[in-house]
């Protein structure tokens, strides 16, 4: 039943007398959302939550408060701090299905539908099964989710493959090829290159060369870059590992592959180790509900830690994009104990890698400076986009009139208007876990980005 306006009107007045009655503004709250009075709402829910920020049910409200308003960001960092506790309720799986049918991921989805069905069967949404092929009476194991690229499959032949030796690269990049970042560099500077440099110094106050880096930020920013970059500043050996180099879909498989990566590092040291979107090896073990996802991650750490070889010489190196999602065992001094954010190029860094990427083209004197502050907001893959948009264009015109035309400062400034800042919809991201779930000020370099703090 939908409550009268005289109704609210009483509510808001038993407030005014009793501001701290808890259970009333809930009340208040949820009778908002009702109304479809979705501000309002959202802001009662945040001064209940002001009184008891631990509160599931105004958490909840919360977060469906956000998705009617499309706050579909805002919304999944609630859900997720609600996914952390311990009797998780049916409607916060069904909330997280439906912010991850927003999200495109229909397979993550069918997960978090199956969870809600599993704990109350009668907790079936009708829009839910059939955006996700569920039907009624179905096992909650045999769903959408069964399809080629989601399903489990057992083998059936074969066996678990041998580790194979990991190419080595020697990269010739050097930090002058990277534009930009200098605050960044000079951290891994200080944390990997000056001990491999000056080891006598360093061991004369006990600091070895080797330790982990974690850099993260919005993608297309120049992690990879930088970290090949910091192989050919020492002349290292560089290992770049993704996911598919290490996970095997025979139990115990994954944990063999990822010690042999270390090995083969430490047999190559001075060595970078670079592990590009670490999260998807590391992921929280508080959100698993599989052992073998735990299982790789302590080998992992354990790796780290280096608790059966040394890792004096190993440099290591990870990349991610939603740090919020690594397991917080990772940030343990130690182990990934420098965090580095790793923003979208400042005017000063946009120019300097307009300047790279241009060098060698047919130009006519391009006012980088100029172009950088039109490029507000442009990740290192934007800015390229930019030059590829630009350099196509003056092809075809070149084509057409027979001869070589250099690029000029129009032609870039045109190709700029083309791109739009891919960083944004990371930082919209970002924003509510350095607002909402910033334990321990670790994003809070996301705040002073933002100019929020």
């Amino acid at each position: 039943m939908i409550p009268s306006e005289e109704a609210l009107q009483a509510l808001r007045d038993a407030l005014v007398v009793s501001p701290d009655n808890l259970p009333l503004r809930r009340h208040l709250a949820k009778s908002l959302v009702q109304m479809g009075r979705y501000e309002e709402a959202e802001s009662n829910f945040r001064q209940a939550l002001a009184q008891e920020p631990d509160n599931s049910e105004c958490l909840l409200g919360l977060a469906e408060v956000y998705l009617y308003q499309n706050k579909n960001s805002a919304a999944l960092v609630v859900v997720e701090q609600l996914l952390r506790k311990n009797d998780i309720p049916a409607a916060v799986h069904i909330l997280h299905a439906r912010l991850l049918v927003r999200a495109g991921n229909e397979r993550l989805a069918a997960e978090a539908y199956r969870e809600a069905l599993e704990i109350d069967g009668q907790a079936r949404d009708p829009e839910l099964s059939e955006q996700l092929g569920i039907e009624p009476g179905q096992s909650p194991f045999e769903t959408a989710f069964d399809q080629d690229e989601g399903r489990l499959r057992t083998p059936v032949d074969g066996g678990p493959s041998d580790p194979m030796e990991y190419d080595i690269e020697r990269p010739k990049t050097k930090f002058a090829d990277v534009g930009g970042m200098e605050a960044v560099k000079d951290e891994i500077r200080i944390k990997i290159i000056l001990p491999l440099e000056q080891p006598d110094l360093f061991k004369a106050y006990g600091k070895s060369a080797g330790g982990g880096v974690l850099m993260y930020g919005p993608p297309g920013c120049g992690k990879t870059h930088l970290a090949r970059a910091t192989a050919g500043e020492v002349d290292a050996a560089f290992m770049s590992i993704g996911i598919s180099d290490v996970l095997d879909m025979w139990i115990g498989q994954s944990e063999k592959n990822l010690h042999e990566l270390f090995e083969q590092a430490r047999r190559n040291a001075p060595c970078v180790l670079f592990f590009d979107e670490v999260d998807a090896l590391g992921a929280s073990r508080t959100d698993m509900r599989q052992a073998a996802g735990r299982h790789l991650i302590n080998q992992f750490l354990s790796e780290l830690d280096g608790v059966s070889s040394t890792n004096e010489g190993v440099l290591i190196l990870a990349a991610t994009n939603a740090p919020w999602h690594l397991d917080a065992a990772f940030r343990r001094p130690g182990r990934f104990d420098r965090i580095l954010f790793v923003p979208p190029p400042d005017a000063d860094a946009r120019d300097a890698i307009l300047q790279i990427m241009l060098t060698g083209k047919p130009t006519d004197s391009v006012d980088c400076r100029q172009l950088a502050k039109k490029c507000e907001g442009f990740s290192g893959a934007d800015l390229k986009g930019m030059v590829d948009t630009a350099v196509e264009a003056k092809l075809r015109e070149s084509i057409k009139s027979g001869r070589l035309l250099p690029i000029g400062t129009r032609d870039l400034a045109a190709a700029a208007k083309q791109v739009k800042p891919s960083t944004r919809e990371w930082f919209a991201t970002a924003k509510n876990y350095a607002l909402y779930s910033n334990q321990g000020g670790t994003y809070d370099e996301i705040l002073k980005y933002l100019k929020l703090s």
